[in-house]
């Protein structure tokens, strides 16, 4: 009999959490903060205005299982993105252009994976820390788990070198205004401050960020035993195209398209304030013009989009599940306690000390609270 241990599945995973954190209502004292709103219309906690809930409420099974389709319905912009772009990226495929950029970039890079590892992880990390890109970045997930394994690359390898710029961007971000703008805003200090210091961190940064993902690479090339990916099928593998076809004048008009899509959507965002309704309404148009220039039936685009979205729905479906986490937190008026027990601790040491905590706190707040401005309103007025 084998004693091995074997990974639960995702999904199993963040049930448990969903249990884990039902359970903690019953356990952690309930409480909140009062908020106030602030000049953007988002709540944000008003320091030393925490209190506890005077008629504990606790949560049942029955509110657990709600929580799911409630999840789902939070969650639903995410959601839809990513099958939208899953859809769409099948589309572009179909037209061989994905395998023709592959191919491409295998000739240019194909025997120094290195190179183009951090070129990537470079590039993330400069746009998330300039502009704040996060969820834009999921239609390259796909591009890249395509061109890994090509490369003969684990899969993983994609996801790191997206995760690992993403991090790294968000983590001295320069100018991101999701982030450090709210922050400095909500703390009453000169916008932009500290830039210096994190522009002269940022490619120290970027330069540890390729390590671990190259020497991961490295160890699964050495021991394919090692692999993260081991036992997760990858349905990128039965479509991988063994010859590449050459980059066609019609693959190149889609490449360009690509390009311009991403300028809308950058331009959105940075001045109109697009979220994922809008830039998935953006990838669809995309999606026609790849269809126009790549000469597909209506019915073809229509199978191949209907095909991309499920491939995605997995990962649809863990999205939902995880906003299940907060969910159950919030309404079990305990998230607000997490924040203030993780918090006092820090009016007892010293300012170096207490720096150190705060970015604890924080790390551990990305499992409860994923968006960045959500945090800086939760958090940044206890600091």
């Amino acid at each position: 009999m084998s004693n091995s241990f074997k990974v639960p599945h995702t999904l199993i995973l963040l049930l448990g959490m969903m249990v884990t954190a039902l359970v903690a209502t019953w356990l952690v004292p309930q409480g909140f903060f009062t908020t106030t709103l602030s000049d953007s219309g988002r709540e944000m906690v008003v320091a030393g205005t925490y209190q506890t809930v005077a008629e504990r409420h606790y949560l049942t099974p029955w509110d657990l299982l709600t929580a799911i389709p409630r999840a789902f319905a939070a969650a639903q912009d995410v959601i839809f993105f990513v099958l939208i772009v899953g859809g769409v990226l099948a589309i572009a495929r179909a037209t061989g252009t994905v395998d023709a950029l592959i191919g491409r970039l295998l000739e240019r890079h194909g025997k120094k994976p290195q190179r183009l590892i951090f070129m990537v992880v470079f590039c993330f990390a400069l746009a998330s820390s300039s502009i704040g890109t996060a969820g834009e970045y999921i239609p390259f997930v796909l591009i890249l788990v395509a061109l890994c394994k090509a490369m003969r690359l684990d899969a993983m390898t994609a996801v790191g070198m997206i995760v690992a710029g993403y991090g790294i961007g968000y983590g001295v971000s320069a100018f991101n205004p999701f982030t450090v703008l709210i922050a400095q805003q909500i703390a009453e200090i000169p916008v932009y401050s500290g830039l210096w210091l994190r522009l002269a961190i940022f490619v120290p940064f970027v330069l540890i960020g390729f390590h671990h993902v190259w020497q991961y690479t490295k160890r699964v090339a050495n021991d394919p035993s090692k692999s993260m990916m081991l036992d997760v099928p990858c349905p990128l593998n039965d479509k991988a195209t063994p010859n590449y076809p050459e980059l066609a004048l019609r693959h190149k008009l889609i490449l360009g398209s690509f390009i311009i899509t991403l300028a809308i959507a950058v331009w959105g965002i940075a001045t109109k304030g697009w979220y994922l309704y809008e830039l998935g309404g953006v990838f669809i148009a995309w999606g026609a013009v790849v269809a126009v220039l790549g000469k597909l039936s209506a019915d073809e685009t229509a199978n191949r989009f209907i095909e991309g979205v499920s491939d995605l729905v997995t990962t649809a479906i863990l999205i939902g599940v995880a906003r299940g986490i907060a969910l159950i937190l919030e309404d079990g008026q305990i998230l607000h306690s997490l924040v203030h027990g993780m918090s006092l601790p820090l009016s007892y040491v010293s300012a170096e000390i207490s720096a150190i905590g705060m970015l604890v706190i924080q790390t551990v707040l990305n499992t409860f609270i994923p968006s960045g401005s959500g945090q800086a309103y939760v958090t940044m007025p206890l600091m």
